[in-house]
């Protein structure tokens, strides 16, 4: 009973929102799984930098407030990015815009402290998601028109 049950709400969901299930073959898939991976791996990075500030904070350097706060948001958006972007969802072009955006932010905000090797790994984390993503944004028109 359960299988026909899924076969008619997949057959229900192809016919009224044009959803397909099989899209693992597409030929742009392969960007936006290079974006779920740059994107998931720049959230953590992020989130371990914005600990990072916390410490340098809890030591007194406050200059790192501003930057623990843009590795927040930052993390943030990347984690929605990974999400939306591996399942291909329909919103990929919206938060891969803010996504990249934001890692453009980012990035700069941690390119400032230039002696410390945490801020640096995570500046190339958000060049390295920034791009991935504005790569991926190439291939979302065409990923839409292609079905």
């Amino acid at each position: 009973m359960r299988p026909i049950r899924y076969a008619a709400c997949l057959a229900l969901a192809v016919a009224l929102t044009g959803w397909t299930p099989a899209l693992a073959d597409h030929e742009h898939d392969k960007h936006f799984d290079e974006c779920a991976k740059a994107c998931s791996d720049c959230q953590r990075a992020c989130d371990s930098c914005s600990e990072h500030c916390a410490r340098m904070i809890a030591e007194g350097k406050k200059d790192h407030l501003p930057t623990l706060r843009t590795c927040q948001d930052c993390a943030t958006h990347c984690a929605a990015a990974a999400s939306i972007t591996s399942r291909k969802g329909p919103f990929s072009d919206l938060i891969c815009t803010a996504c990249a955006d934001a890692c453009a932010r980012c990035g700069k905000s941690c390119e400032k402290f230039k002696d410390d090797e945490h801020m640096k790994k995570c500046a190339k984390e958000c060049v390295a998601c920034e791009k991935a993503c504005r790569e991926m944004l190439k291939h979302v028109k065409m990923h839409k028109d292609d079905k």
